[in-house]
């Protein structure tokens, strides 16, 4: 096998991008603090062409060095919209039709393996802070809670590696 170049994997264009069929997935950032957190979520939210990313609260947003670090490019491509906080944004996305789910340790969650989301609906998911996780208000707000099982002995994951997982998750689901 031989690597292929950058020239020849065919990808889209910022235009198409924009222009293209998305998997109906809302990330929320619920006061995420590191930008370069917010911009592998972008990246990873490109690569399986979201809807959108919601940035909440102390969440930084585009345009910012530090997040284009790790978007490389991604803050231009996948749709973004700010809100004071992440309950507003749920609110909008409930009041669109969506079905909000928190990604949260919680008593009476849905471990991310035994979830399967239904084609012709629309989901938004809701990560926490790198230290609080994602703000009680919020998963009393929610759908409901998704976890993914962990074996080790840390509490939690790095936001952008649940976010890939999560998207991941999604994507096998309802692209495929």
């Amino acid at each position: 096998m031989k690597k292929l170049r950058t020239i020849e994997i065919e990808r889209l264009s910022v235009e198409q991008f924009k222009e293209a069929e998305k998997l109906p997935l809302v990330v929320v950032l619920d006061d995420v603090r590191s930008m370069y957190n917010v911009g592998s979520v972008f990246r990873t939210g490109d690569a399986f062409r979201i809807e959108a990313v919601y940035l909440c609260g102390i969440t930084s947003t585009p345009p910012h060095t530090e997040i284009h670090k790790t978007a490389l490019g991604a803050e231009d491509s996948v749709c973004w919209k700010y809100f004071k906080n992440a309950l507003e944004a749920i609110d909008e996305l409930k009041r669109e039709g969506y079905d909000v789910y928190s990604i949260e340790q919680a008593h009476g969650s849905t471990k991310l393996q035994t979830f399967e989301p239904l084609h012709g609906r629309k989901y938004a998911v809701v990560l926490g802070n790198e230290v609080k996780g994602v703000h009680q208000e919020v998963v009393d707000a929610s759908d409901g809670c998704l976890e993914i099982p962990q074996f080790g002995t840390k509490h939690s994951m790095n936001v952008s590696v649940t976010a890939g997982i999560i998207i991941w998750h999604f994507a096998k689901q309802l692209l495929f």
